[in-house]
């Protein structure tokens, strides 16, 4: 099959996916968008909402449509990183045994994952990154396709542990989560205090996933394109010549060179689940301020007057 008629079947696909998750999800369309374009760029993501968003409903319900194997893990400032990883146990031959952890499966849910040490955080690096683990000097890969979605809750309660830079940097996306509309909340009751299940159909197949991440990467994208993703990030850096008068003011830190890898990766699949074969600069503006939110730092100048990551994102199109 050539490539443009593998990105008209993804198109239809794609659609067909977006249905079978709203029989469970409603609205939150924008938010669906961006954890599949995260999914099928190979990306990881962060949801950040309060409580009660349905935002375990909604990964549980992606992995389902994608016919994905799907694990949750609820973060707790007691959760070691063997809880995570998998152990090696003696068995009855007096053999050393690896008991796999949760963190063995395509989609892995990291609940809360503000509420756990550090220590835990780190166990979560090296399978983001590498897609393999390693517990008592072996080595595991992890079955492929693998994505971490992580959620977050924006209220600064007790006892939580705010991500570091390094960590945050390996998430694709931050996806902030808001209320539902008075109409969509309407639907969800109804929805959700009656006795139907709705259930949810395996569209993908995980060799299918994989290939739709390759196809993606094989797109074509225009230098001007590469260009105007670089020089956008370039400007969220303070100390750069051509960091705004804004970017000067109130921001700490800038984005790194992923940020600019993210925004090509991301654009070429928002083009292609638009069935468009090659991104263009609106593509990279519809994805940037989910890749840049959570890697520009603002100064207590930004926290004090207001200004939030978006104006900033903002001012550099």
């Amino acid at each position: 099959m050539s490539d443009v008629a593998a990105i008209e079947k993804f198109v239809k696909q794609y659609k067909d996916l977006k249905n079978e998750i709203a029989k469970v999800i409603v609205g939150q369309d924008e938010v669906v968008n961006q954890i599949l374009i995260s999914i099928f760029s190979g990306g990881h993501s962060l949801l950040i909402g309060v409580p009660g968003l349905a935002k375990t409903l909604m990964v549980n319900t992606i992995a389902q449509a994608l016919g994905l194997d799907f694990k949750r893990i609820q973060f707790t400032p007691d959760l070691m990183p063997s809880d995570i990883l998998g152990s090696e146990i003696l068995d009855e031959d007096r053999h050393f045994k690896f008991i796999k952890g949760p963190i063995f499966a395509n989609i892995i849910l990291a609940d809360e994952i503000n509420r756990t040490p550090p220590k835990t955080q780190a166990a979560l690096l090296e399978a983001m990154q590498e897609r393999a683990v390693t517990v008592a000097g072996h080595h595991y890969k992890l079955s492929l396709p693998y994505f971490v979605l992580a959620t977050q809750n924006p209220i600064e309660q007790e006892g939580t542990y705010p991500l570091p830079e390094a960590q945050l940097d390996r998430f694709m996306f931050a996806i902030n989560l808001d209320y539902p509309s008075f109409e969509e909340e309407v639907q969800v009751v109804k929805a959700t205090t009656n006795d139907e299940q709705a259930t949810v159909n395996s569209l993908f197949s995980a060799q299918q996933i994989i290939d739709f991440q390759h196809l993606i990467r094989r797109i074509p994208v225009a230098d001007n394109v590469i260009e105007y993703a670089v020089s956008m990030v370039g400007k969220t850096r303070p100390n750069s010549d051509a960091a705004s008068d804004l970017v000067k003011n109130y921001i700490d830190w800038g984005a790194g060179p992923r940020a600019s890898q993210n925004l090509i990766l991301a654009a070429k699949t928002h083009a292609a689940i638009n069935g468009k074969f090659s991104p263009d600069i609106e593509d990279v503006q519809a994805v940037a301020y989910s890749i840049l939110r959570h890697r520009i730092i603002k100064n207590y100048k930004a926290e004090a007057e207001g200004i939030s990551e978006n104006d900033v994102i903002k001012s550099l199109f």
